[in-house]
């Protein structure tokens, strides 16, 4: 059965709030923890939040899933990336032998980390032409991303991998939050100055060329595969009430999509990390999503997401394992 944008948009729509009473209850053991109000900051926030999606008023993370999805992209005929397609299916194969950041950054986070290549042989259309995606492709790899979300997750994120999607993700920012391709674009995996031109011009010949400004008419032409695919991932784990903690750029593109649709579709997501490429800190501003961390990364795969899954776990360990300040014996609680 061939998959439509309203069966995606009605997948969408149909996801659980927050769990009030689990936010109020974890509000009320912050407010009795033996330290004063407000002192762990962000920490403080970053527990409350998870403990409404999760139901539970002091919850922990035990099963954190990552996710890697690959795709390759027909605009790279545009000359817009410093190497070439092939490169994906090489990373692919470096994820599936536990060769790559992610790898690691995964196994010392305890995540179980899985890997999606899709139709690598079979890459998008240059969208600067037309749609980079048919409805039929760009819903089929929303779907392959939805059914990779493990249900007895507790914490998700995903990531991707494929040699020009820093300028797929250009051009969807360009698209839902307005200006030209050089307000967007930037040396993703490390383009000089004509390459950066290139890639603007992309852009915007892109938009040009896809005049629909619908969320998920401007994922299909000018997404990829993998970033359909996040997309999908995401609006699965709100339906299961999985927190999903948001990679960079071209992650935060995916979302982007889903909150450009309505924002409440992400309400389930913080953004993990503030990448060195220089737009994402504008989109996350678009979303209202402070990240947790700003080392200058720039890798993607879902290497500053999966970083970030430590600080997610020491709000939890704080917040679930203090003790009250009647538990102590403390005076001031």
């Amino acid at each position: 059965m061939t998959t439509t944008f309203s069966d995606l948009t009605a997948r969408i729509a149909q996801r659980p709030a927050v769990d009030s009473g689990a936010v109020a209850a974890a509000q009320q053991r912050n407010g009795t923890l033996t330290k004063p109000p407000g002192a762990l900051g962000r920490l403080e926030e970053l527990a409350i939040w998870y403990a409404g999606w999760r139901g539970q008023a002091a919850p922990r993370v035990t099963s954190p899933q990552v996710i890697v999805f690959a795709g390759n992209h027909g605009v790279t005929a545009q000359g817009v990336s410093a190497f070439p397609p092939e490169v994906t299916v090489q990373m692919v194969a470096n994820f599936q032998h536990g060769g790559a950041a992610v790898n690691q950054l995964a196994k010392d986070a305890g995540a179980r980390m899985d890997v999606h290549a899709i139709d690598l042989d079979r890459p998008t259309a240059d969208f600067t032409q037309g749609p980079a995606m048919s409805v039929e492709e760009c819903a089929a790899a929303f779907i392959t991303g939805w059914d990779t979300v493990d249900a007895e997750a507790d914490l998700l994120v995903v990531g991707e991998m494929g040699i020009g999607n820093t300028t797929s993700a250009a051009a969807i920012a360009t698209a839902l939050l307005g200006g030209t391709g050089a307000d967007w674009v930037g040396r993703g995996t490390g383009v000089d100055d004509a390459g950066l031109a290139r890639k603007a011009d992309a852009v915007d010949r892109g938009l040009a060329a896809n005049s629909s400004r619908d969320p998920l008419d401007v994922l299909a032409a000018l997404g990829g595969r993998e970033v359909a695919a996040m997309a999908g991932a995401i609006a699965r784990a709100r339906c299961l009430s999985i927190p999903v903690v948001l990679d960079g750029f071209i992650c935060c593109s995916a979302a982007l999509v889903l909150h450009s649709i309505d924002p409440d579709a992400i309400a389930h997501c913080v953004a993990g990390h503030l990448s060195a490429e220089g737009a994402h800190a504008r989109v996350l501003d678009a979303m209202d999503r402070p990240p947790l961390l700003d080392l200058g990364l720039r890798l993607g795969e879902a290497s500053g997401g999966t970083l970030a899954i430590h600080i997610v776990r020491a709000a939890l360990a704080c917040h679930s394992g203090m003790a009250t300040f009647a538990e102590a014996g403390v005076a001031g609680g």
